[in-house]
């Protein structure tokens, strides 16, 4: 009989803190009650310091990320209107999939999966273009390991005069590496619980900036579920137009807590450390990573490319079946060619080694010609003397390394 848990070292969902396990543990209570505003209305406000929103909303729907995807559209735009999208990744495919499907004229810019949102195509198309109505752009694309530099965005938009919304996919980033909505002029920024948010899957949040809340009063588009109408009637007073998940929001009251208890500098200095080490060790093993460039790379999650005569599905079979570890499958163009290791969330470095050698042995079942031991003395090496000169980190050695 298999002892311990299976390790998840998938980039969402991700590993539940004790704390925010308990915090959901309430009995069922009453969502019309004359106090629960004093549980909902801390919540919108600590979300708007989360997502870095001084002057916008947030708003909360018992959905996946996808859900607040679909609001940010509907609420924003009307069918017809010219977007200016791009894909190179499973998730930004998803997006631009859904744009279309709901009706809108998609401009989408496909790139070599691996690269991140195009800032020079994106500047030629809005130059060439005042039509365009919408500028997305996927942060972190999960299915890669790649992160995009959103401020950038916003930049070639200003440059060329650009007054389209700014729509943001920031579920495998918010709360695990640095975003700022009001300062990058992000309108609305979509993300899930599930994720750096440290909570079970089943909850998204949508980050509405002031001039996305005005375009919403020209938008025609249909909606119900998730119309802002319905939202901004209820929300101000604590309340919900539909019954919510209870628990949820306790889940997510004991989650902010940690996060600010942390401090969201130190939580994004802990997210690339992890990272880095995870990098330097699947580097040690002679390993390329998916994103194609250091620019591009992941504080989120790293997605390592097998060797040709090594399919990566074989590495996800055995290390969940033989070593109780799950990693991220490579997902549609990089099935069988990438497995993925999430780091993000509730992580430290102990447990990054061991996704690093559960890796290891995989591989090398799978295959690989990998130096068992190699990357995980890398990430070691590295730990060591990070977590040493690190000054977000409480009780640090006096001494150092040897």
């Amino acid at each position: 009989m298999p002892t311990g848990p299976v390790h998840l070292y998938v980039p969402g969902p991700t590993n539940v803190p004790d704390a925010v396990r308990r915090a959901m543990n309430v009995p069922q209570q009453d969502h019309r009650a004359p106090d629960f505003p004093d549980l909902t209305l801390p919540l919108f406000a600590d979300l708007k310091k989360v997502f870095a929103n001084e002057t916008g909303r947030v708003f909360m729907y018992p959905s996946s990320g996808t859900g607040a995807w679909e609001a940010a559209i509907s609420n924003t735009l009307n069918r017809g209107d010219r977007v200016l999208m791009s894909r190179f990744g499973q998730f930004s495919h998803l997006w631009a999939d859904m744009a279309q499907r709901l009706g809108l004229d998609v401009i989408c810019v496909d790139r070599e999966w691996g690269e991140g949102v195009p800032l020079a195509d994106y500047a030629r198309h809005l130059s060439e273009d005042p039509t365009i109505r919408g500028v997305f752009a996927c942060h972190n694309e999960t299915a890669t390991g790649v992160t995009s530099d959103i401020a950038g965005v916003r930049q070639v938009m200003d440059d060329a005069g650009s007054d389209a919304l700014l729509y943001v996919d920031a579920v495998s980033s918010l709360a695990s590496i640095p975003f700022e909505q009001e300062a990058w002029g992000v309108d609305l920024a979509v993300t899930g619980s599930q994720k750096g948010l440290m909570m079970p899957a089943g909850m998204s949040m949508l980050g509405v900036s002031a001039k996305a809340l005005e375009a919403h009063k020209s938008s025609r588009m249909e909606r119900c579920y998730f119309s802002f109408e319905d939202m901004l009637k209820t929300n101000d007073a604590g309340y919900f137009p539909y019954t919510p998940s209870t628990p949820m929001l306790h889940g997510l009251r004991a989650s902010l807590d940690l996060l600010f208890a942390e401090g969201l500098p130190q939580v994004f200095a802990r997210h690339h450390r992890l990272a880095e080490g995870v990098r330097r060790g699947v580097d040690a093993l002679g390993l390329p990573l998916c994103a194609l460039e250091p620019k591009w790379y992941s504080d989120t999650v790293t997605a390592i490319r097998t060797p040709e005569s090594v399919d990566a599905a074989e590495v996800c079979r055995i290390g969940y079946y033989r070593y109780r570890t799950s990693f991220g499958a490579g997902l549609s163009k990089v099935a069988g060619k990438v497995f993925r290791i999430g780091h993000l969330g509730d992580l430290n470095e102990v447990m990054c080694l061991a996704a690093l050698a559960s890796a290891e042995m995989s591989l090398a079942d799978a295959g690989a010609k990998v130096e068992l031991g190699a990357g995980v003395a890398a990430a070691q090496n590295y730990y060591r003397t990070a977590l040493e000169t690190s000054t977000d980190v409480p009780g640090r050695a006096t001494t150092s390394p040897q």
